[in-house]
Protein backbone atom coordinates (compact mmCIF):
# COMPACT_ATOMS: atom_id res chain seq x y z
CA UNK A 1 0.00 0.00 0.00
CA UNK A 2 1.59 3.33 -1.03
CA UNK A 3 1.81 6.20 1.41
CA UNK A 4 -1.39 8.21 1.54
CA UNK A 5 -0.98 11.75 0.12
CA UNK A 6 -2.39 13.14 3.37
CA UNK A 7 0.14 12.84 6.19
CA UNK A 8 -2.76 12.85 8.68
CA UNK A 9 -4.40 9.84 7.06
CA UNK A 10 -1.09 8.01 6.80
CA UNK A 11 -0.42 8.72 10.48
CA UNK A 12 -3.87 7.31 11.36
CA UNK A 13 -3.09 4.14 9.40
CA UNK A 14 0.28 3.76 11.10
CA UNK A 15 -1.31 4.29 14.51
CA UNK A 16 -3.83 1.52 13.82
CA UNK A 17 -1.05 -0.82 12.71
CA UNK A 18 0.86 0.02 15.89
CA UNK A 19 -2.16 -0.77 18.05
CA UNK A 20 -2.58 -4.16 16.39
CA UNK A 21 1.12 -4.90 16.88
CA UNK A 22 0.88 -4.03 20.59
CA UNK A 23 -2.19 -6.26 20.99
CA UNK A 24 -0.21 -9.18 19.53
CA UNK A 25 2.78 -8.49 21.77
CA UNK A 26 0.56 -8.16 24.85
CA UNK A 27 -0.87 -11.57 24.01
CA UNK A 28 2.67 -12.97 23.97
CA UNK A 29 2.49 -14.53 20.52
CA UNK A 30 4.65 -14.18 17.43
CA UNK A 31 3.55 -13.00 14.02
CA UNK A 32 3.76 -16.57 12.82
CA UNK A 33 1.55 -17.88 15.63
CA UNK A 34 -0.94 -15.11 14.93
CA UNK A 35 -1.02 -16.09 11.26
CA UNK A 36 -1.68 -19.71 12.17
CA UNK A 37 -4.55 -18.75 14.49
CA UNK A 38 -6.03 -16.45 11.87
CA UNK A 39 -5.47 -18.96 9.04
CA UNK A 40 -3.56 -16.59 6.79
CA UNK A 41 0.06 -16.14 5.73
CA UNK A 42 2.75 -14.79 8.03
CA UNK A 43 3.53 -12.14 5.42
CA UNK A 44 -0.03 -10.80 5.74
CA UNK A 45 0.47 -10.28 9.47
CA UNK A 46 3.69 -8.42 8.72
CA UNK A 47 2.09 -6.21 6.06
CA UNK A 48 -0.75 -5.26 8.41
CA UNK A 49 1.58 -4.52 11.33
CA UNK A 50 3.76 -2.30 9.15
CA UNK A 51 0.85 -0.38 7.60
CA UNK A 52 1.62 -1.86 4.19
CA UNK A 53 -1.82 -3.45 3.81
CA UNK A 54 -4.99 -1.95 5.33
CA UNK A 55 -6.87 -4.61 7.33
CA UNK A 56 -10.52 -5.36 6.67
CA UNK A 57 -13.09 -5.41 9.45
CA UNK A 58 -12.92 -9.21 9.33
CA UNK A 59 -9.13 -9.10 9.65
CA UNK A 60 -9.38 -6.96 12.77
CA UNK A 61 -11.96 -9.27 14.34
CA UNK A 62 -9.78 -12.31 13.61
CA UNK A 63 -6.67 -10.55 14.94
CA UNK A 64 -8.33 -9.59 18.21
CA UNK A 65 -9.93 -13.00 18.62
CA UNK A 66 -6.53 -14.66 18.17
CA UNK A 67 -5.06 -12.37 20.84
CA UNK A 68 -7.95 -12.58 23.31
CA UNK A 69 -8.75 -8.90 22.83
CA UNK A 70 -12.32 -8.97 21.52
CA UNK A 71 -13.19 -5.95 23.67
CA UNK A 72 -11.00 -3.76 21.45
CA UNK A 73 -12.76 -4.65 18.20
CA UNK A 74 -15.29 -1.75 18.09
CA UNK A 75 -12.65 0.96 18.56
CA UNK A 76 -10.24 -0.61 16.09
CA UNK A 77 -12.86 -1.08 13.38
CA UNK A 78 -14.00 2.53 13.81
CA UNK A 79 -10.39 3.71 13.61
CA UNK A 80 -9.88 1.65 10.46
CA UNK A 81 -12.93 3.11 8.75
CA UNK A 82 -12.18 6.70 9.65
CA UNK A 83 -8.48 6.61 8.75
CA UNK A 84 -9.32 7.26 5.09
CA UNK A 85 -11.66 10.17 5.65
CA UNK A 86 -11.38 11.39 9.25
CA UNK A 87 -8.89 14.12 8.45
CA UNK A 88 -10.02 15.79 5.25
CA UNK A 89 -7.98 18.77 4.18
CA UNK A 90 -10.10 21.93 4.07
CA UNK A 91 -8.59 22.91 0.73
CA UNK A 92 -9.74 19.60 -0.76
CA UNK A 93 -13.24 20.01 0.70
CA UNK A 94 -13.51 23.58 -0.51
CA UNK A 95 -11.75 23.32 -3.86
CA UNK A 96 -15.07 23.78 -5.68
CA UNK A 97 -16.36 26.42 -3.28
CA UNK A 98 -18.28 26.42 -0.01
CA UNK A 99 -21.68 25.19 -1.20
CA UNK A 100 -20.45 21.61 -1.59
CA UNK A 101 -19.12 21.68 1.95
CA UNK A 102 -22.52 22.78 3.32
CA UNK A 103 -24.28 19.97 1.47
CA UNK A 104 -21.75 17.25 2.32
CA UNK A 105 -23.23 16.46 5.75
CA UNK A 106 -26.87 16.65 4.73
CA UNK A 107 -27.59 12.93 5.20
CA UNK A 108 -26.02 12.94 8.66
CA UNK A 109 -28.22 15.84 9.71
CA UNK A 110 -31.36 14.05 8.53
CA UNK A 111 -30.43 10.79 10.29
CA UNK A 112 -29.53 12.30 13.66
CA UNK A 113 -32.05 12.52 16.50
CA UNK A 114 -29.99 14.31 19.18
CA UNK A 115 -27.43 17.03 18.44
CA UNK A 116 -24.98 18.34 21.03
CA UNK A 117 -23.02 21.39 19.92
CA UNK A 118 -20.25 23.24 21.75
CA UNK A 119 -18.95 26.45 20.17
CA UNK A 120 -16.19 28.78 21.25
CA UNK A 121 -15.65 30.91 18.16
CA UNK A 122 -18.79 31.78 16.15
CA UNK A 123 -22.57 31.46 16.34
CA UNK A 124 -23.21 27.78 15.50
CA UNK A 125 -24.29 27.15 11.93
CA UNK A 126 -27.67 25.78 13.06
CA UNK A 127 -28.54 29.14 14.60
CA UNK A 128 -27.11 31.54 12.02
CA UNK A 129 -29.15 34.12 10.15
CA UNK A 130 -28.53 34.50 6.40
CA UNK A 131 -26.78 37.82 7.03
CA UNK A 132 -24.41 36.43 9.66
CA UNK A 133 -23.71 33.31 7.57
CA UNK A 134 -22.95 35.50 4.54
CA UNK A 135 -20.45 37.59 6.49
CA UNK A 136 -18.78 34.54 8.01
CA UNK A 137 -18.56 32.45 4.82
CA UNK A 138 -17.32 35.47 2.84
CA UNK A 139 -14.47 35.81 5.32
CA UNK A 140 -13.66 32.10 5.02
CA UNK A 141 -13.73 32.17 1.22
CA UNK A 142 -11.46 35.21 1.16
CA UNK A 143 -9.02 33.74 3.68
CA UNK A 144 -8.76 30.40 1.90
CA UNK A 145 -8.91 31.73 -1.63
CA UNK A 146 -11.75 29.40 -2.61
CA UNK A 147 -14.22 30.03 -5.46
CA UNK A 148 -16.76 32.67 -4.45
CA UNK A 149 -20.06 30.80 -4.22
CA UNK A 150 -21.02 32.29 -0.86
CA UNK A 151 -24.58 33.07 -1.93
CA UNK A 152 -25.22 29.43 -2.89
CA UNK A 153 -23.41 28.21 0.22
CA UNK A 154 -25.59 30.34 2.48
CA UNK A 155 -28.73 29.05 0.75
CA UNK A 156 -27.49 25.47 1.24
CA UNK A 157 -26.81 26.14 4.94
CA UNK A 158 -30.30 27.56 5.44
CA UNK A 159 -31.83 24.49 3.75
CA UNK A 160 -29.73 22.22 5.92
CA UNK A 161 -30.82 24.08 9.04
CA UNK A 162 -34.49 23.29 8.49
CA UNK A 163 -33.84 20.24 10.70
CA UNK A 164 -34.06 22.67 13.60
CA UNK A 165 -37.80 23.05 13.08
CA UNK A 166 -38.38 19.30 13.29
CA UNK A 167 -39.77 18.79 16.78
CA UNK A 168 -38.72 15.13 16.74
CA UNK A 169 -35.05 16.17 16.86
CA UNK A 170 -33.42 17.55 20.00
CA UNK A 171 -30.69 20.19 20.07
CA UNK A 172 -28.47 21.18 22.96
CA UNK A 173 -26.08 24.11 22.46
CA UNK A 174 -23.36 25.35 24.77
CA UNK A 175 -21.82 28.67 23.73
CA UNK A 176 -18.94 30.64 25.18
CA UNK A 177 -19.98 34.23 25.99
CA UNK A 178 -17.22 35.40 23.65
CA UNK A 179 -19.30 34.09 20.72
CA UNK A 180 -21.83 36.83 21.47
CA UNK A 181 -19.13 39.49 21.34
CA UNK A 182 -16.95 38.72 18.35
CA UNK A 183 -17.58 41.27 15.57
CA UNK A 184 -17.60 39.23 12.38
CA UNK A 185 -20.23 41.34 10.67
CA UNK A 186 -21.88 44.77 10.78
CA UNK A 187 -23.61 46.07 13.90
CA UNK A 188 -27.01 45.69 12.24
CA UNK A 189 -26.31 42.11 11.15
CA UNK A 190 -25.02 41.15 14.61
CA UNK A 191 -28.06 42.71 16.27
CA UNK A 192 -30.34 40.66 14.02
CA UNK A 193 -28.31 37.54 14.79
CA UNK A 194 -28.54 38.00 18.55
CA UNK A 195 -32.26 38.69 18.23
CA UNK A 196 -32.65 35.46 16.27
CA UNK A 197 -30.74 33.60 18.98
CA UNK A 198 -33.24 34.85 21.57
CA UNK A 199 -36.13 33.71 19.38
CA UNK A 200 -34.68 30.24 18.85
CA UNK A 201 -34.48 29.76 22.61
CA UNK A 202 -38.28 29.63 22.65
CA UNK A 203 -38.33 26.40 20.61
CA UNK A 204 -39.31 23.39 22.71
CA UNK A 205 -36.72 21.10 21.13
CA UNK A 206 -33.81 23.54 21.57
CA UNK A 207 -31.75 24.12 24.73
CA UNK A 208 -29.17 26.92 24.78
CA UNK A 209 -26.61 27.40 27.51
CA UNK A 210 -24.03 30.19 27.63
CA UNK A 211 -20.81 30.03 29.64
CA UNK A 212 -20.13 33.53 31.00
CA UNK A 213 -16.67 35.05 31.17
CA UNK A 214 -16.93 34.99 34.96
CA UNK A 215 -17.73 31.26 35.27
CA UNK A 216 -15.52 29.06 37.40
CA UNK A 217 -14.42 26.49 34.84
CA UNK A 218 -14.11 22.77 35.45
CA UNK A 219 -12.68 22.32 31.93
CA UNK A 220 -10.92 24.79 29.67
CA UNK A 221 -12.45 26.44 26.57
CA UNK A 222 -11.77 24.16 23.61
CA UNK A 223 -12.29 24.05 19.83
CA UNK A 224 -15.81 23.75 18.48
CA UNK A 225 -17.36 20.29 18.02
CA UNK A 226 -20.70 18.66 17.25
CA UNK A 227 -21.87 15.26 18.52
CA UNK A 228 -24.41 13.40 16.39
CA UNK A 229 -26.39 11.05 18.65
CA UNK A 230 -23.76 8.79 20.23
CA UNK A 231 -22.37 7.76 16.86
CA UNK A 232 -19.96 10.40 15.57
CA UNK A 233 -18.27 13.72 16.25
CA UNK A 234 -17.32 16.51 13.86
CA UNK A 235 -14.39 18.50 15.22
CA UNK A 236 -12.93 21.33 13.15
CA UNK A 237 -9.47 22.86 13.16
CA UNK A 238 -7.91 25.52 10.97
CA UNK A 239 -6.50 23.04 8.47
CA UNK A 240 -8.78 20.02 8.68
CA UNK A 241 -12.24 18.66 9.40
CA UNK A 242 -12.16 15.57 11.59
CA UNK A 243 -14.92 12.96 11.65
CA UNK A 244 -14.49 10.78 14.73
CA UNK A 245 -16.40 7.53 15.10
CA UNK A 246 -14.45 5.40 17.56
CA UNK A 247 -16.66 4.74 20.60
CA UNK A 248 -13.89 5.93 22.94
CA UNK A 249 -13.55 9.19 20.98
CA UNK A 250 -17.29 9.87 20.99
CA UNK A 251 -17.39 9.16 24.72
CA UNK A 252 -14.52 11.60 25.30
CA UNK A 253 -16.32 14.43 23.52
CA UNK A 254 -19.61 13.57 25.23
CA UNK A 255 -17.82 13.88 28.59
CA UNK A 256 -16.33 17.21 27.51
CA UNK A 257 -19.78 18.49 26.48
CA UNK A 258 -21.32 17.42 29.77
CA UNK A 259 -18.63 19.21 31.77
CA UNK A 260 -18.86 22.36 29.66
CA UNK A 261 -22.61 22.31 30.26
CA UNK A 262 -22.10 22.50 34.01
CA UNK A 263 -20.65 25.99 33.66
CA UNK A 264 -23.40 27.28 31.36
CA UNK A 265 -26.18 29.69 32.31
CA UNK A 266 -29.64 28.97 30.96
CA UNK A 267 -33.08 30.52 30.79
CA UNK A 268 -33.37 34.10 32.03
CA UNK A 269 -29.67 34.25 32.97
CA UNK A 270 -28.62 33.26 29.43
CA UNK A 271 -31.07 35.75 27.93
CA UNK A 272 -29.56 38.44 30.11
CA UNK A 273 -26.10 37.73 28.68
CA UNK A 274 -27.48 38.05 25.14
CA UNK A 275 -29.29 41.26 26.01
CA UNK A 276 -26.08 42.71 27.45
CA UNK A 277 -24.22 41.79 24.27
CA UNK A 278 -26.97 43.47 22.25
CA UNK A 279 -26.69 46.63 24.33
CA UNK A 280 -22.92 46.69 23.85
CA UNK A 281 -23.39 47.02 20.08
CA UNK A 282 -24.27 50.68 20.64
Amino acid sequence: MPLHPSSRVQKAREDLAGRLREIRKDAGITGRELAIRCRWSESKSSRIENAKTPPSDADIKAWCRACGADDQVPDLIAANRQSADAHVQWRQLQRTGLRRLQESAGDVYQQTGVFRVYVSDVIPGFLQTPGYATALLSTIANFRGTPDDVRDAVAARMRRNTVLSNGARRFSFVLEESVLRYRLCSVETMAAQLGHLLAVMDLQNVAVGIIPFSAQRNVWPMPTFTIFDDARVHADTLDAASTLTQPSQVELYARAFERQSRSAMRGAAARSLIATALASLD
